[in-house]
């Protein structure tokens, strides 16, 4: 029978024997989510959605380690793996969703204009955030597990989740000047988008709010220490972690789909026009042209 056994001396690594039934629900729910993912991704060959698929691919993997974990509560290396890969892989998803973004507003007409972030940076300054978020992140998670750096392992865990969270804020906030900045322009010309952008914005806001509120979580988490509550019940885990990065896979396929932006650059579809309050119309005479009545 499984139970918690010490790691080294009076250090215990877990405070509660893994669950497997619950390992293994969101262990196949997340390679589903790799297959599903990584398939559109081939098929439409969007290639900035490989960060989104190596985050699914982590959660598998974290998911497969915990399962792992069960029988071996005083090994170091099940431990590590589930802690750093469950914990990293919102950033790696996280890194698509940015990108669509940038994207969304460049295939937009007249897109770029109504972002007060210059879209050549926008990408690249929240990618750089992220990565950084990712990095402190999974060093983080290595600490964790030593009795003595367990507590610098929790600082440095909170600060990468910290950068993360405000990543995420100025994020939601330049999509959304952005939404109502072109909503404005739309309504004040016959400027047609040609694409369902409020869709595309719409997804983005959705799968940032069930990252945040992971993010927030898993700050309280790690705030409240090794023997706070959420440390000690891992059916918080379960559901304030895995069911919202999970819901973040389904979010993201059901409504979003490539076609949603390579459509202008493919096929040009989009029609631009001139304010209604810039277009002058001759009220005079009509000119004839030689050779005609």
């Amino acid at each position: 029978m499984a139970q918690i056994l010490p790691y080294n001396g009076d250090y215990y690594l877990w405070h509660y024997v893994p669950s497997i039934p619950g390992a293994v629900v969101f262990l196949v729910l997340f390679l589903l989510a790799t297959i599903v993912h990584s398939w559109r991704m081939f098929r439409h060959r969007v290639w900035f959605h490989i960060p989104f698929v190596i985050g699914c691919l982590f959660e598998a993997i974290g998911y497969a380690s915990y399962i792992a974990a069960h029988n071996n509560t005083d090994k170091l290396p099940p431990y590590i793996i589930q802690s750093i890969f469950i914990l990293v892989a919102p950033p790696l998803c996280s890194a698509t969703i940015y990108m669509i973004l940038g994207r969304l507003i460049t295939s937009l007409p007249s897109g770029p204009t109504r972002s007060f972030i210059r879209p050549s940076w926008l990408t690249k300054a929240f990618v750089l955030g992220d990565v950084q978020a990712f990095v402190i992140q999974a060093s983080g998670g290595g600490l964790i597990a030593s009795k003595k750096q367990a507590k610098m392992g929790q600082v440095v865990i909170v600060s990468g989740l910290i950068m993360q969270i405000m990543t995420f804020g100025v994020f939601l906030a330049a999509a959304v000047a952005f939404h109502v900045r072109y909503s404005r322009l739309l309504s004040s010309s016959r400027l047609q988008a040609g694409m369902p952008w409020r869709k595309v914005l719409w997804m983005l806001y959705a799968v940032s709010a069930l990252v945040m509120v992971r993010s927030l979580f898993r700050t309280a988490e790690y705030i409240q220490g090794r023997g706070g509550y959420s440390m000690t019940h891992q059916w918080t885990l379960f559901v304030f972690d895995s069911s919202l990065m999970f819901l973040v896979t389904v979010v993201f396929f059901v409504m979003y789909h490539p076609r949603d932006m390579t459509r202008i650059d493919q096929e040009d579809e989009f029609i631009e026009a001139r304010p209604l309050a810039s277009v002058e119309m001759p009220m005079t005479s009509v000119e004839v042209m030689p050779g005609r009545k």
